[in-house]
């Protein structure tokens, strides 16, 4: 097969048996080289839009800014006037700045892609006529896919055969419920929404099962088309528009008042190309350029340190909201609990044990082929019942509508109905209790009975399941959930999941770190309250479904703040109370591995999920845990809030520099009889002063940082901006006062002894700004202290070394660097004090 077969845009009004032949395809599946072939052929499925940055396109990117291009082309016309030795120079440090962004910022990235590659989606498939779980990328036409209840659709396909097969389309067509999809024929001018027969890629199973015959993959897929016609990325996070609004503010004051400087300049008779020069150089040293690349590596190396606790972040855009969060919604299996559920007890109506309930769970658990989940395991670890004389003849898959799942199987010729499920719905479809081994109608006693069993073995912290039975006529038609009643309730299963040994520390080192935890579970309250006694969750308040029901959006967000579990609640209502505290400000995060938790996951600020759960639900979260532990998330939200720490980090030291160094430079060229540093050297103080901030990603941050959430807070950022900003000007009036006053020096020493003092203060003032402690009692990483001391070596033999002439530098008197050192001392000294000025008197 070379192309798409001509059918594909009408593939829905054509037959299935016909397509199975158009597509050389049978319901054994390809065989192994045939899926070779057609993979090299067609492609990998997945979509163009999704692809990595390559290498060339990233250092690309180093140059992408207008400021950079203008610099470079002015430059380019310098060389043409024949000013050959500072264009060289020029563009050599730009093109080095560019080629260190480059380095650290493509290898981040690079190493986020081979974490997240840990965590791709694989699809069940028939190939050389056996089942195989090969990567979705890999899937080609023509392949047979099988798929169940919490499957994510890998291609575009028909469905061959189903069973009570609904799928949730809405990310493709707006339909707000689950839609049922069957084997057959749809005309060849239907719309999506009523191709019934069809699926397609990027939405999920609800319930059911079906095999599937791929057509489309990749961009060839309903998805991928609207993918080619739209940006898919997701909504920025508050701390992206921060950045964002704060990086244009800075680059529009900057350009204002470089337009205003290379104006003046030119009117007070300056040299125009140098004055051109000159207000460009200024606009690349003050322009917060480094930021976006910062903020990358920044993510990046966060992503690579919480890769190694156990988290991968699907999403780097949410590390911000993981350090920030300061709510953490999630279920309590496998979370607060051990995760294993053991069978406690097969007992009859009267809450004896029963060998009888036992095996017809057992024969439930065993045939049924719909979503695999830890209750059937636990029931079919147990010694397995002669199985010889039975037979499966049909099954009504599990949904969570019905909660119930019921499967049909022969013995001694009969047909008998088994059902197994949330013990409410399946008391709720019977109409017969077997009493002391005799089947009698269902009476109030019975009832009261039965909802007495069930409190008391809720409260001892039991998950408790109903089983029912009814033998039926054999017939040849498939079975149906209009066949779930008249059913003979036969006994209770209970199963017992033992809270984790340390969790209870777990939980008040969250509470330390200033997450409050909430269980939203879809288990009875009784369950639900025994499990967060058993772990030491302080419960504030507690509300059920059906109480959740009666509030008002309004009432609800009073109440959730307040509430520690949120029991007997449906997906929807899940989604309802993480929008409720969205709602008053929390930054919420949600733990969910379930079909049901997708929404939820969706709607949270945070969504995180675990390696093994159903494939929608991984798709939907920021974060994927290695492992299902409450520890390694809380090793994950420290990691998340030394990523916004060190972010914060560049981002004050930045923002402070630049607003001082606009009045700086604007005032003295005002008054100098001559530039106030030629535009080389504009461009090496930006380069130098750049490399520690390089290692900023890498600091160590202080303890205090991280006890409790942080939000981005653009109005302390500006208080920063203005005090620090202010102090870095009065220190370079005080460099232009002794230069001019006291030293009376010319151009050459003026601008050798000014680009000292500034790397010098630059560099070293890092220490004071990237902690709120005492410089002396919070320690820099050993990189940060590296790079800072080459770059104070550099800048003191720069001027004595060959280099000088052409930089337009000369050599100072010894007398005169021990002026600079005084000078970058008290100035250190001012802005230590400065900071715990303000601190004392602004709280972000």
């Amino acid at each position: 097969m070379n192309e798409y077969p001509s059918l594909q845009n009408t593939y829905w009004n054509v037959a299935p048996q016909e397509l199975l032949k158009i597509f050389e395809s049978a319901v054994e599946g390809l065989s192994e080289d045939e899926a070779r072939n057609r993979l090299q052929h067609y492609g990998f499925n997945h979509l163009q839009t999704q692809g990595r940055t390559t290498a060339f396109i990233t250092f690309f990117n180093q140059f992408r800014s207008p400021i950079i291009l203008i610099l470079l082309f002015a430059t380019v016309v310098s060389a043409i006037l024949k000013d050959f030795i500072d264009a060289v120079i020029i563009m050599l440090i730009v093109f080095v700045s560019a080629t260190l962004s480059f380095i650290q910022e493509y290898g981040a990235s690079h190493a986020t892609e081979k974490l997240r590659a840990k965590i791709t989606s694989k699809t069940k498939v028939f190939r050389d006529n056996q089942i195989q779980e090969i990567p979705t990328e890999q899937i080609v036409p023509g392949d047979i896919v099988i798929l169940s209840a919490g499957s994510l659709i890998p291609a575009d396909g028909v469905v061959l055969e189903a069973k009570d097969f609904f799928v949730n389309q809405a990310v493709l067509t707006g339909e707000t419920f689950p839609v049922e999809k069957t084997p057959g024929v749809t005309p060849p001018n239907a719309n999506l929404a009523e191709r019934t027969n069809t699926v397609f890629m990027g939405t999920n199973v609800r319930s059911g099962s079906a095999k599937v015959l791929v057509v489309q993959t990749g961009p060839h897929t309903a998805f991928g088309q609207i993918a080619k016609r739209l940006t898919l990325r997701p909504p920025e996070t508050e701390f992206e528009r921060g950045i964002k609004s704060l990086g244009y503010l800075l680059s529009e004051i900057m350009f204002v008042l470089v337009i205003t400087i290379f104006a003046l300049n030119v009117f007070f008779h300056k040299p125009i190309l140098d004055s051109l020069l000159f207000s460009l150089a200024l606009a690349v040293g003050l322009t917060p350029q480094l930021l976006p690349a910062i903020i990358n590596i920044n993510l990046s190396k966060g992503s690579q340190v919480m890769a190694t606790q156990g988290v991968i972040v699907r999403r780097l855009e949410a590390i911000e909201n993981f350090g920030s969060m300061d709510v953490l919604c999630t279920d309590k299996t496998g979370t607060l609990t051990q995760g294993v559920v053991q069978l406690d007890g097969a007992l009859d109506t009267r809450g004896g044990p029963s060998d009888e309930v036992f095996r017809y769970a057992y024969l439930n658990a065993h045939f049924q082929t719909g979503l695999s989940n830890p209750l059937d395991d636990a029931i079919t670890s147990r010694t397995q019942p002669e199985l010889a004389a039975i037979s499966k003849i049909d099954e009504i898959p599990y949904d969570f509508i019905r909660k119930r799942l019921s499967v049909i199987v022969q013995e001694d010729d009969q047909d008998i109905l088994i059902i197994k499920g949330a013990l409410e719905n399946v008391l709720s479809v019977c109409t017969l209790i077997k009493d002391n081994q005799q089947t009698v109608p269902f009476s109030d006693a019975h009832s009261a009975s039965i909802n007495q069993h069930f409190s008391e073995w809720s409260e001892q912290g039991y998950r408790t399941l109903g089983i029912a039975i009814k033998t039926i006529p054999h017939r040849s038609t498939p079975y149906c959930r209009e066949d779930e009643n008249g059913m003979t309730f036969i006994g209770f299963l209970l199963f017992f999941d033992p809270p984790k040994a340390d969790v209870q520390k777990t939980i008040q080192e969250l509470s330390r770190l200033g997450v409050q935890l909430k269980i939203i579970t879809g288990d009875n309250q009784w369950v639900a309250r025994h499990t967060a006694q058993a772990v030491g969750l302080e419960i504030n308040g507690l509300i059920t479904g059906s109480q959740l029901d009666n509030l008002r959006d309004e009432a609800l967000w009073h109440a959730a703040e307040k509430t520690t579990i949120f029991a007997e609640v449906d997906p929807n209502q899940k989604e309802r109370i993480i929008l409720a505290l969205k709602k008053t400000g929390h930054v919420v995060g949600y733990m969910g591995d379930g079909i049901n938790d997708a929404p939820s996951l969706h709607s949270a600020d945070v969504g995180i999920s675990v390696d093994n759960a159903v494939d929608v639900a991984k798709e939907a979260a920021d974060f994927v845990l290695l492992k299902q532990d409450l520890a390694v998330l809380q090793q994950g939200i420290i990691e998340g809030r030394k990523t916004f720490a060190n972010t914060l980090k560049y981002v004050f030291m930045s923002v402070s520099a630049n607003f001082g160094n606009m009045f700086s430079v604007a005032g003295a060229s005002l008054f100098l009889p001559f530039l106030p540093m030629l535009p080389k050297q504009i461009l090496l103080i930006n380069f130098l002063t750049d490399l520690p901030e390089m290692t900023i990603a890498s600091d160590n941050v202080d303890q205090s940082m991280l006890e409790h959430p942080r939000k981005w807070d653009v109005k302390f950022i500006r208080r920063f901006m203005l005090v620090f900003g202010l102090l870095s000007s009065v220190f370079d009036f005080l460099t232009f006062g002794v230069l001019i006053w006291f030293i009376g020096s010319e151009e050459t020493q003026f601008h050798t002894f000014w680009f000292m003092e500034s790397v010098l203060s630059a560099s070293l003032v890092v220490f004071a700004l990237r902690t709120r402690l005492s410089i002396l009692h919070s320690k820099p990483s050993r990189a940060m202290l590296a790079v800072t001391g080459l770059v104070v070596l550099a800048t003191l033999t720069l001027p004595y070394s060959p280099l000088a002439p052409l930089l337009g530098f000369r050599p100072l008197p010894l007398g005169y660097i021990f002026i600079i050192l005084a000078i970058v001392g008290v100035y250190v000294t001012s802005a230590e004090l400065a900071k715990h000025w303000f601190f004392k008197h602004f709280k972000d």
